[in-house]
C-alpha cells in the first residue's frame, strides 16, 4: 500500500511495490496521504514515485469487471484523483522508476513535472490496443499536458515511450539512472518548495479550469 515519507520540505509519496493498480482501497490510501501533505504548514513540495518494476499499471480492471454496477462511481473517483493532483497548491514531481501505463500515465501527467528512468521502463497509453476509450476528462487531461502531435500519437497509436523518447517528446522533463532517479526528483521538487500556497493553487485552477470541470463531471463512463 502507499506510504508517505519526508525529506526536508519535500514529501515523498511511494504508491506501492506491485502493479499499483487503482483499487478503491489504494485510491482511499493515496487520498488520505495527500490530505496529510495538504495539511502540513510551511514550504513543501511533493514527489510521487513507486518501488519496483511498475510506477502504475492504471485501472484495476479485475475489480471493475467484478463490480460493474459501481463502474461510474469508480471512474468518477479515479478522475477526482487526477483533478486533485493537477490542482494541488504546491509543486508536484512524478518520479517514474518503472512502467507507467494507462491511468498510471495519466496520473503522471497530473503532476507539474516528471522525471523518468532513462534505461528501462515504458510510458504508454494503451487504450487503443485494449479497446477502452478515454473518457472526456481523461482526453482533456492528456491533451492539456502534452503537445498536440505527442498527444495524438500517444492516444491513437498506443506508442510506448522509453525514457529518452519520452524526454524528446516532452512527456517528461528529465531522465536519470535508477540509482539517481528519486534523488533527482526530490531536488527538483525542493527547489520549488517555497512556492507552496494559495497563489500556486489559484494559478493551476485557472490554467486548467476546463480540464478540472470535465474531470469532475458526474456520469463519467468508459463506455
Amino acid at each position: 500500500m502507499p506510504t508517505l515519507d519526508r525529506d526536508g520540505d519535500v514529501f515523498v509519496l511511494d504508491i506501492g511495490d506491485g502493479e499499483n493498480r487503482f483499487h478503491p482501497d489504494w485510491l482511499a490510501a493515496v487520498n488520505g496521504l495527500l490530505d496529510e501533505v495538504e495539511q502540513a504548514e510551511g514550504p513543501k513540495a511533493l514527489v510521487t514515485t513507486a518501488t519496483g518494476k511498475f510506477f502504475s499499471n492504471g485501472l484495476d480492471l479485475d475489480w471493475l469487471v467484478a463490480n460493474a454496477d459501481r463502474a461510474d462511481w469508480y471512474v468518477e473517483t479515479v478522475q477526482a484523483l487526477f483533478a486533485r493532483v493537477l490542482a494541488l497548491p504546491f509543486v508536484t514531481v512524478g518520479a517514474l522508476q518503472g512502467h507507467t501505463f494507462a491511468a498510471g500515465a495519466m496520473l503522471s501527467l497530473a503532476h507539474d513535472l516528471r522525471v523518468m528512468r532513462a534505461d528501462r521502463g515504458f510510458w504508454c497509453l494503451p487504450e487503443a490496443d485494449i479497446n477502452i476509450p478515454f473518457t472526456p476528462g481523461m482526453s482533456a487531461l492528456i491533451q492539456a499536458r502534452l503537445a498536440p502531435q505527442t498527444a495524438h500519437a500517444a492516444m491513437v497509436t498506443a506508442r510506448r515511450y522509453g525514457g529518452l523518447d519520452a524526454l524528446a517528446a516532452g512527456i517528461v522533463d528529465a531522465t536519470a539512472d535508477e540509482a539517481g532517479l528519486r534523488t533527482a526528483a526530490i531536488e527538483l521538487a525542493r527547489a520549488q518548495a517555497a512556492k507552496a500556497g494559495p497563489t500556486v493553487g489559484t494559478i493551476k485552477e485557472r490554467m486548467y479550469a476546463p480540464v478540472l470541470e470535465t474531470l469532475t463531471e458526474k456520469g463519467a463512463s468508459l463506455g
